[in-house]
Parts: C-alpha cells; structure tokens; sequence
C-alpha cells in the first residue's frame, strides 16, 4: 500500500505536469519515419480549432482475465505504440510515456491504406502534457487534423478493469472539418481507437468489446481559426510525398558530385 507521502510525490506537479513550451522540439527520430508538421510548431487545443466541438468516449470492460488498473496504465504507458493499428506509428521517446515528451506520428488512411513505399497519408505529432500511475494526456500540434486534448485512464467498474479513451476535439481547419462532416475523420478516428483498445486488453489474454459515446458539445464553427488552414498536416504531407523523386534526384547529383 502507497503512504501519503508516496501518493503526494506521484501527483507532483513538477513530475507529472509538462513544462509549459513556445514551440515543439522533436527528438531524434528514426530514419525511416517522416517527420514533419512537428519542429516548431505550437500546442493546440479544442478553444483553438475551428470544426464543432466534441467529446468522444471509448471504453473497453476487459472480460475473462483479471488485471488492476494500474498495471494497464503501466503497460499502455511502456508500449504505447505496440497496440495502435497496423500501418500508424508512433515516434516517441525511448521507453515509457513522460510528461514533456513529444512524438511524431505517422498515420495511415482508412483501412490502413498508406501512400507508396508504404509512406504516411498524414506526418504529424503530439506532445504528453500529463501523466501518472492512474492516466495521461496529449496535446496535438498545430496541423493535427484535431485541435485536441485526449486523455487515457483505466479504473475498476463492478469488479472489473475499464479502460477508457476521453477526446475533447474539434477539426484544426476547414478542410478537417469537412472530411469529418462526409464521415471519414470521425469513423477513421473512432475505428483507430476501438482497435487500440481491442489490442490493449489483448495484451493481458482479456476480451471485450469497445464501446463509443459521442456528445456534440458546441455545433458551432470557429470561423476566426480557418487560418489553420496554413499548417494542415495532410496537404503538407502529400506536397511532401511528391516531391520526393526530385529530392532522391538531387540527392543522387549531390552524391555524384561529392565522388568526383
């Protein structure tokens, strides 16, 4: 059993709260991830996005094997990116999730579909704004296609563990907005997160099937933010995809020249 000394220390604002930042700064990041639409960009929120404002919660009762809360904190925590659907990654710091840490995510389409070469459909990233033994919660970026804060937890309900996925969002720019308004942003949304979770309790041999409650908090848009349009991550991300045979050709003459 933790003292309350023990339980003071782990709710620290200095350990579990990420120092406020001006502009995100990316760690290195492997070779083969896109990393953009992250570097120097701001922290966003859903008072800064521009589409209707939503809260979405996905829960997951696990069934058939027992398991404590804080122990699918501490695993979804260590191996965040091991339980998002095939063809998404996350690029993030070595080892557990932590307050400050930034990653850069590169995003698959509906279905899992990526451009070729297996290339993202959307480079972009989050930041980790909190997290201890009981939750944690990201920030996206300017360009994310949500103006969001998602928080994950997990608690015991009636004798059993549920985890849960908590996302306050709104579209960043019109052209999010209309994708969600068609039904393909939020389906390819709530679909990563039934799958996440899905995963997740796969993990500890459980079972159980993801659920979804959606509330439209405001109807309204934001028209001020439609200047977020400068930094969408999609349209930054396919100008990105095909320029890349003429980067490989000027990369092939910088290396001819260098060998002469």
């Amino acid at each position: 059993m933790s003292t309350p000394d023990a339980n003071r220390s782990s709710r620290d604002p200095n350990t579990t709260w990420a120092r406020p930042v001006d502009a995100l700064r990316v760690p290195g990041v492997p070779g083969q991830a896109v990393n953009l639409n992250v570097e120097g960009r701001q922290i966003t929120s859903p008072v800064r996005g521009f589409g209707q404002l939503w809260q979405k919660t996905y829960r997951i009762v696990f069934e058939g094997k027992p398991v404590s809360p804080p122990e699918v904190i501490r695993e979804w925590k260590a191996h965040f990116p091991e339980f998002w659907p095939k063809g998404n990654h996350f690029y993030g710091a070595q080892g557990s999730i932590t307050p400050g840490d930034v990653a850069v995510l590169n995003l698959a389409g509906p279905g899992g579909i990526t451009a070729p070469g297996g290339a993202p459909i959307i480079s972009t990233g989050i930041m980790v704004v909190y997290a201890d033994e009981e939750s944690f919660s990201f920030l996206t970026p300017q360009g994310h296609m949500f103006a969001a804060i998602i928080t994950f937890s997990a608690a015991e309900e009636e004798g059993h563990t549920v985890a849960q996925i908590v996302a306050l969002i709104r579209a960043s720019d019109p052209i999010f907005e209309l994708v969600c308004r068609i039904g393909v942003g939020h389906k390819m949304e709530d679909d990563f997160w039934f799958e996440t979770l899905r995963n997740l309790a796969a993990h500890f041999g459980a079972s159980g099937q993801p659920t979804l409650r959606r509330v439209l908090v405001d109807p309204a848009v934001q028209w001020s933010e439609a200047r977020n349009l400068r930094f969408n991550s999609g349209v930054s991300t396919v100008i990105y995809l095909m320029l890349s045979p003429f980067r490989w050709m000027r990369d092939k003459i910088g290396a001819g020249k260098a060998s002469a």
